[in-house]
């Protein structure tokens, strides 16, 4: 997950210590005092006698400022000296303006702060008079916290342990506030997108509880994750739609349909979570239920609660027990969910489950939807605050389709450097969409692997069946189509259809050729051949040859994708797309139809995501002219990796 940055600004006194340190210990983040940098090389500028800005940063380096961001306990050090009190002094605060005006002790320690931020794992939030303006401008949320110079002399003699100096420290603060307006970048200017809130009315838990409604409506806060565990067949997909309110999860009698680790949001009383559906545990595993019960272990590492599916018509059996002893060494909190219970008699067996020593089971009847809302009552009322699940920040989603077997979770997990997804040597392994974060080229991209769409997926076996469903619905919240290709066989009508199968969805498409590392001269020789026959339709799709087993030449599919996504959103100004159009127009008319000439008046791109170009017409134009603008348009505007729709609208002169 990107680490959270959250930049809160304001004049000194305004609460913005107190504020990001309750924040940080809310939400389990770290946090940065950067005025008390400053102090601190003020505190040694006048230690040491130095005024010139050089000398000062030289010093600074020789023995080394450094801030421990813990909010619990911040403290500044100067090598290994703590300075956490003594640059709280009054001598400090009258000099700390004009030492952190110099522009280069600003750069010095704009760049320490940076490198803090930086290496912050999860969160920061960050605290000063130039935080989203400077030293943070990307920050998530920025916050301009301000009040009246009587409220702030107050709360800074209280930060002082001062008693009865209000007036010298509103003039103090005054003094400072007259210095900082001087100067080019103002501190006490917010940033344009900052959200502005005056404090001197509210007390802190009244400024914390507003800054975490913006945090939670920005989703900035981690969500929960409950993981639901279970042997086989115990029926963990069938709760987990209970749980979501409609049918996501792939369900069959047969065993062993869940293989990955799929995660759904989940909401009940307003409260929101991620629920992690997983495929059966097992003791003795073998074959692809190693991976699968491996993938089950992962999980509970994962989750912040474990929802323990078991059937109570079988009862605990010695896996469970294996299981249970599992959990236990997790130290997580575990709910045990005694599925299938129907009425009063398997209720009554059900009891037996208290055997496990992981609490009172919880009845419910997943089918029939008996004991849900009481199980979920106590979920929400388990949950943390602040989960571990990663903070959608609008990384934009790309999906891997393609047939059985080309390898989409192989390349998904060459990417990523690690195994993230199941991979097996038989057709099929992927069942449901699998999300994951993973940063390529310099950014963190959120990849959708899906299952193999095959040729008749109406034919098939209901996992098949509803597997090909979710791959269609996980193409439709994509803004990319990743098609695999398997580049050592030939291509097929399937591999096609797949491609025609995302440009209808309006997605833009990056065409993978997979299993390079299999390929021989002929072949290459001959794939050509077949993409310029088969793919003529569709020269605009932007290709990579990979190697998913090798991880040859993984790294460029960001620039690819970079590519599609620019012309996916690319927009023509009416004017220069009128005046290609006109020019268009003058050298090759439209054709001439029953004796009329149509007449080309404008055209507008009505639309992006894809690209869609209305061309009015005071005739009927015929398809293949509408065809000849669409590829003048690709040729002069680019629209690389891109479908684009040009669309003929008849209106005739008034």
């Amino acid at each position: 997950m990107a680490n959270v940055v959250i930049a809160i600004d304001g004049p000194s006194g305004s609460g913005k210590s107190s504020t990001s340190r309750s924040i940080a210990l809310r939400a389990h983040w770290k946090y940065l005092d950067t005025g008390a940098l400053y102090r601190a090389i003020t505190w040694l500028a006048l230690e040491e006698n130095r005024t010139e800005a050089s000398d000062i940063v030289e010093a600074a380096k020789f023995h080394e400022i450094s801030f421990i961001a813990d909010p619990e306990n911040p403290k500044v050090f100067l090598g290994d000296r703590d300075l956490s009190q003594e640059i709280r002094s009054t001598r400090v605060t009258d000099n700390v303006s004009q030492i952190s005006q110099m522009p280069e002790i600003r750069a010095h320690l704009v760049e320490m702060q940076r490198k803090i931020i930086e290496d912050s794992p999860t969160g920061i939030v960050v605290e000063g008079r130039d935080i989203g303006t400077v030293v943070a401008p990307d920050a998530q949320l920025k916050i301009f916290l301000y009040a009246d110079l009587q409220a702030r002399a107050l709360r800074r003699e209280l930060e002082l342990e001062g008693i009865g100096a209000t007036e010298t420290v509103a003039q103090s603060l005054q003094s400072r506030d007259s210095i900082d307006s001087t100067r080019r970048v103002s501190p006490l200017r917010p940033a344009e997108d900052a959200l502005e809130l005056d404090s001197t009315e509210l007390d802190l838990d009244e400024v914390v509880d507003l800054i975490w409604g913006w945090l939670k409506q920005k989703n900035l806060i981690g969500l929960p994750i409950v993981a639901v565990i279970g042997r086989p067949n115990v029926g963990k997909s069938t709760l987990v739609n209970r749980i979501i309110g409609r049918r996501e999860a792939i369900v069959e009698d047969t065993p062993g349909v869940t293989r990955d680790r799929v995660k759904y949001e989940a909401e009940w009383n307003g409260r929101r979570f991620i629920l992690v559906d997983t495929g059966g545990w097992e003791v003795h595993p073998e074959g692809i239920s190693e991976k699968i019960t491996a993938g089950s272990e992962m999980a509970i590492q994962e989750s912040d609660i474990v929802l323990f599916v078991v059937d109570a018509q079988v009862g605990a059996l010695d896996e469970d027990q294996a299981l249970v002893d599992l959990l236990r060494k997790s130290k997580k909190k575990v709910i045990v969910a005694a599925n299938k219970v129907d009425g009063q008699r398997e209720e009554a067996d059900a009891h037996g489950l208290w055997n496990l020593g992981l609490g009172e089971p919880r009845f419910v009847s997943a089918l029939h939807g008996r004991g849900a809302g009481d199980l979920m009552d106590l979920i929400i009322k388990s949950l943390p605050e602040v989960g571990k699940a990663p903070i959608d920040d609008g990384f934009r989603k790309i999906a891997l389709v393609g047939r059985p077997n080309v390898g989409k979770s192989s390349l998904l997990n060459a990417l990523a450097g690690a195994s993230r997804v199941i991979v097996d040597e038989h057709a099929g392994t992927t069942r449901d969409p699998v999300d994951e974060l993973i940063e390529i080229g310099d950014a963190t991209w959120r990849f959708i692997d899906t299952a193999g769409i095959r040729r008749r997926a109406h034919q098939d076996s209901g996992t098949d069946y509803y597997a090909s469903l979710r791959t269609a619905a996980a193409l439709d919240r994509a803004e990319v189509a990743v098609v695999v290709f398997d580049a050592s066989i030939p291509l097929t009508e399937q591999d096609i259809r797949i491609v025609t199968m995302a440009e209808e969805a309006g997605r833009a498409i990056v065409l993978v050729m997979n299993k390079w590392d299999l390929m021989d001269e002929d072949r290459q020789i001959q794939l050509e051949r077949e993409l310029d026959r088969q793919l003529e339709r569709y020269p605009w799709v932007q290709r990579v040859n990979v190697s998913a087993k090798t991880g040859w030449h993984r790294d460029r599919l960001a620039p690819a994708l970079r590519t599609a996504l620019a012309s996916w959103e690319k927009r023509i100004p009416t004017s220069k797309l009128n005046s290609f159009l006109g020019a268009l127009i003058a050298a090759t008319p439209p054709p001439v139809r029953s004796g009329k000439q149509p007449k080309i008046r404008f055209a507008t791109q009505a639309a992006i995501c894809p690209p869609k170009f209305v061309v009015f017409s005071s005739e009927w134009v015929e398809p293949s002219y509408r065809r000849f603008i669409e590829r003048r348009i690709r040729e002069e505007f680019g629209f690389g990796g891109s479908p684009v729709e040009v669309a003929i609208k008849v209106k005739e002169r008034e």
